[in-house]
């Protein structure tokens, strides 16, 4: 791998954190704000669906399966933009970034509809919220996918906090665990971030996702593509 390969994989992987500081941040506030469910791990959500079943809470478990729902129909959307992973793609293939385009849209009606209601939504309100929230992220983790990298995700990482232990228990280098530890610390600290936002400054909450996501929209526009390369690791 060449020195320019090599800053090329390190840019990619930092937009990565970035995207994982989104994902904390936005379930931060749907958790907080938005019902109780969450915009992104739908692990959780399809616990607290049939939690909500046993102990027949109807809201819960409305918010639990649409969001849901909603993540399931943002990854197909988002395959469809962003594609799947091609022998010869560069670092950050041009679907990824449309893909992440569409994306800031929708988190663009997200914001308009939550500063509409003035950062305290009605339950039909949180209803929609959440869905639109979970439908971005959904796409966000379809387009990461495109890169083709074995553990890069930026939603669910529970497999990634195991190849972290597992590599740690087994003596592995720490070079090896260095951007999959960077992506865990960065979905918690957005979490913490979420929480201060919507605990203090709820209507700065749409701002901190768009300017997330358009640091990483404007940093793959700005960059040239690298040539086709046969390995996307």
């Amino acid at each position: 791998m060449s020195a320019e390969r090599r800053v090329t994989a390190r840019g990619r992987n930092a937009m990565v954190v970035l995207l994982a500081v989104n994902s904390g941040l936005t379930d931060a506030m749907g958790y907080l704000a938005l019902g109780g469910a969450f915009s992104s791990v739908m692990t959780g959500n399809m616990v607290l669906l049939g939690l909500s079943i046993g102990s027949a809470t109807g809201a819960l478990a409305l918010h639990a399966a649409a969001a849901v729902l909603a993540f399931v129909c943002g990854c197909a959307i988002g395959a469809r933009v962003a594609g799947t992973p091609a022998e010869g793609d560069p670092v950050w293939p041009r679907p990824v970034t449309r893909a992440l385009s569409l994306q800031a849209v929708v988190v663009a009606g997200c914001a308009v509809l939550w500063w509409l209601a003035g950062g305290r939504p009605e339950p039909f309100e949180q209803l929609a919220l959440l869905s639109l929230n979970a439908l971005a992220l959904g796409l966000q983790s379809s387009a990461v996918q495109r890169f083709g990298v074995s553990g890069l995700s930026t939603t669910y990482l529970t497999g990634t906090l195991t190849t972290v232990v597992i590599r740690l228990a087994s003596g592995r280098p720490l070079r090896e665990i260095g951007h999959s530890a960077a992506i865990l610390v960065g979905l918690v600290g957005g979490a913490a971030a979420g929480t201060l936002v919507t605990s203090h400054a709820r209507l700065w909450v749409p701002v901190a996702q768009l300017a997330l996501l358009l640091a990483v929209i404007g940093r793959a526009v700005r960059d040239p593509e690298p040539a086709p390369v046969l390995s996307r690791g």
